[in-house]
């Protein structure tokens, strides 16, 4: 079966295998484990912040950061698209005990108007803005990607009414080599980042959260907290340094490969739009003549696995274990399906 469900799914190199096979281990919990201080130093120095901590998930990186910058009572702005809000179960709730206001972007992007518009006044009545959250790429905008411009006016607004700034940077990587720009671009604009290396980079398991010394400091605390302290977790950072070694060059094949795709699927009798494709995220729009779980099913008879994404969306998404060839027969399938 040709797997374009997620970028989650591609399984690590014997290269890669061999780095997790070689890495020094030690206890992490007691800050122990070179390899993964190696990959913290790593993180912290390619977006130019001071400290980074290894988590388990994205999920639990950006928990952590809204932990970190909200108390109970507080909200968080973020776009009405936002895996923060939409995919991690509650969580800013949850965990953060805060409010969530969510702005109606363009395909999960959203303007610094927007954002100072719902900035709440300083009254007892309403909750205490006091963070901004953004997502780039946007998953549930088909993986489109911010315009540094923006993000450095949306920046201006935070300084400007004293809020914090987080990164949801889960497939981050492919948005910098997209728009051809420096991760420390990114370090300086905002106060926290997630950056997930186990999708696009290709790595087994991890997401590492960039940030402040104090903040990182006080993450870690949360970290504890959440249970996402681990001992000798070294080979999963031998992993993942690898992938940020030698895998960010192939990104630039992932976005080729979806933006053929998502020419064959204008093609297609049941696609009645593609999303723009900016980076390695297919999400088609399909025609009354079908339903999710029908396309779905002739995509499977076909041997393509994608996933249901809403009312009358599907999802495929490009990787590193997808060669040209399999692109190709992607193809054939979406311009011939009857």
């Amino acid at each position: 079966m040709i797997d374009l469900r997620s970028d989650t799914v591609t399984k690590p190199t014997p290269e890669m295998k061999e780095a997790m096979f070689n890495a020094p281990v030690g206890d992490d919990v007691f800050e122990e484990d070179p390899t993964i201080n190696a990959l913290e130093e790593k993180a912290a120095d390619l977006f130019g912040m001071e400290k980074a901590l290894f988590c388990p998930s994205g999920t639990m990186t950006n928990q952590i950061a809204m932990k970190v910058h909200l108390n109970s009572g507080d909200e968080v702005i973020c776009s009405s698209e936002s895996h923060i809000y939409r995919y991690e179960g509650g969580g800013i709730a949850a965990n953060a005990g805060a409010s969530v206001r969510l702005i109606e972007g363009w395909n999960g992007i959203i303007s610094a108007d927007q954002v100072k518009a719902e900035i709440n006044v300083d009254n007892v009545h309403f909750p205490a803005t006091k963070l901004v959250s953004l997502e780039n790429t946007s998953n549930r905008g088909g993986g489109c990607c911010y315009d540094m411009d923006d993000i450095i006016q949306i920046q201006k607004v935070c300084e400007a009414n004293d809020l914090k700034f987080h990164l949801d940077g889960a497939r981050l990587y492919n948005a910098i080599v997209a728009k051809n720009e420096d991760p420390k671009q990114y370090g300086s604009l905002f106060n926290t980042i997630s950056l997930c290396l186990s999708k696009g980079l290709g790595a087994p398991v991890g997401s590492v959260l960039v940030g402040s010394e104090r903040e990182i400091y006080k993450a870690r605390r949360i970290r504890k907290v959440f249970g996402g302290g681990m001992r000798q977790a070294g080979y999963l950072a031998g992993a993942a340094i690898y992938a940020l070694d030698n895998h960010i060059d192939k990104i630039k094949e992932d976005h080729e490969h979806a933006k053929m795709i998502g020419e064959a699927a204008l093609s297609n009798k049941y696609v009645k739009e593609v999303l723009p494709v900016e980076t390695n995220i297919i999400v088609m729009v399909l025609n009354n003549e079908i339903d999710n779980p029908a396309f779905l099913a002739k995509l499977h008879e076909a041997g393509i696995i994608g996933v249901d994404f809403g009312h009358q969306r599907v999802r495929l998404v490009t990787h590193l274990d997808i060669s040209r060839n399999e692109v190709g027969i992607v193809e054939d399938v979406l311009k011939t399906m009857s």
